[in-house]
């Protein structure tokens, strides 16, 4: 197992926190959604199976690209 990031890919403001803290995700599971400088919401979705170390971010909080959305132990064998 090794830990992946979750990346902002976009400016705006965190509307929805789909995940929790030690909790397992699944693959195409969603994580976040975005609500876009420009309008529109952007839904954070990740390839892979793992758990979730640490949230980075709150509902409500801007973000822009590259910002450290949240960390993941991600399992090899998915």
């Amino acid at each position: 197992m090794y830990h992946d990031v979750i990346l902002s890919p976009v400016y705006g403001i965190v509307k929805k926190i789909a995940i929790q803290s030690h909790s397992r995700i699944y693959r195409s599971d969603p994580l976040f959604m975005i609500k876009k400088e420009e309008g529109g919401l952007e839904t954070i979705l990740w390839n892979r199976s793992g758990e979730v170390q640490s949230i980075e971010v709150q509902e409500g909080d801007q973000v822009i690209p590259g910002m450290v959305l949240a960390y993941i132990k991600e399992e090899l064998f998915d």
